[in-house]
């Protein structure tokens, strides 16, 4: 995620320099097939251009906010999960100390249930983050696990899914031996049920794109701009400055397609917020908070020092 106010024109420019490549080379070769040469009669009325560029507008502004809704819906499913994740350790541990009364009590159990199902919890917020970006390092959930669990782990296919497999056994293996009550389970399975719930949508925002004819055609508009433009422009000179300052067919050419494909590429850049990208949503940073908050719910030490922006990304 971009914190930073200021943008690095390099690291814009990546994004953008095919089309503008495009534009530069093609409004140079416009104007100078019009100056050199002499073929004047390329020109055409800035009308129909200016008609497109109203068009094409509104139909950049209309995938854009699509794509804005995409990522500030991703946005707002990981901050459920952050929010779950602390209500399913604030469960867990004052449920399992309410029965500290009871003769079956068992302190040393009752510890380590705890423990372990926040580092669970723990596993699975950075399982669904490695799940989402195709990220294959697997190893970074080895701590949070026992080994019997971690060799099981690696041969599940959806291994979040399998890690809230592997908590609601838990669950259920500490009501049976009195660690929590008959009732407690309700309200920790329904947490489970959140995080579930947030992975659901997670995947859905990840597995369904946004419909590929917006991507198409607003890419194909922006192009067939870029080769109308010169000739739009060239028409005003032409018919209003003379040939002196036909030259500025040029810089405005580029200027006028550059404020466009900017504008393009910004939608393309947040349509798909999980890929891992400085634009996406700052996963391994929320990951990250719910581990310092967990652990330190449960006693544990030390905890992970809190990740900071680096050159005004948050990732």
């Amino acid at each position: 995620m971009i914190i930073k106010r200021n943008f690095n024109p390099f690291k814009v420019w990546v994004y953008i320099k095919r089309p503008m490549l495009l534009a530069i080379v093609w409004s140079i070769v416009v104007w100078s097939l019009c100056y050199f040469v002499g073929f004047k009669g390329f020109s055409l009325s800035f009308t129909p251009v200016g008609i497109l560029a109203s068009a094409l507008a509104i139909f950049i502004a209309f995938r854009n906010n699509s794509a804005y809704g995409r990522w500030w819906e991703a946005r707002q499913i990981w901050g459920g999960v952050v929010n779950a994740s602390r209500v399913l350790a604030r469960l867990i541990i004052t449920f399992t100390d309410s029965h500290s009364h009871q003769e079956n009590y068992n302190k040393l159990r009752s510890e380590t249930f705890k423990s372990e199902m926040v580092l669970k919890c723990i596993a699975w917020v950075h399982a669904l983050r490695l799940h989402l970006r195709n990220q294959d390092d697997w190893t970074e959930l080895e701590p949070f696990l026992s080994k019997t669990e971690f060799t099981e782990l690696a041969i599940a296919q959806n291994k979040p899914n399998f890690l809230q497999l592997i908590m609601g056994r838990k669950i259920y293996e500490a009501m049976g031996n009195g660690t929590l009550g008959g009732f407690d389970s309700f309200q920790v399975e329904g947490q489970l049920l959140a995080l579930a719930n947030y992975q659901g949508n997670a995947e859905r925002i990840k597995n369904t794109p946004l419909p590929r004819q917006y991507d198409f055609f607003t890419r194909v508009f922006v192009l067939l701009f870029i080769f109308l433009l010169p000739f739009g422009l060239l028409s005003f000179f032409q018919n209003g400055s003379g040939d002196s300052l036909s030259w500025l067919v040029v810089p405005i050419s580029i200027i006028i397609s550059g404020v466009f494909i900017i504008m393009e590429r910004t939608g393309a850049a947040n349509e798909d917020p999980f890929e891992n990208k400085i634009t996406d949503v700052p996963m391994s940073s929320l990951c990250n908070t719910i581990e310092r908050d967990l652990k330190e719910m449960v006693g544990i030490d030390p905890l992970p020092q809190r990740m900071e922006p680096i050159d005004g990304y948050l990732f």
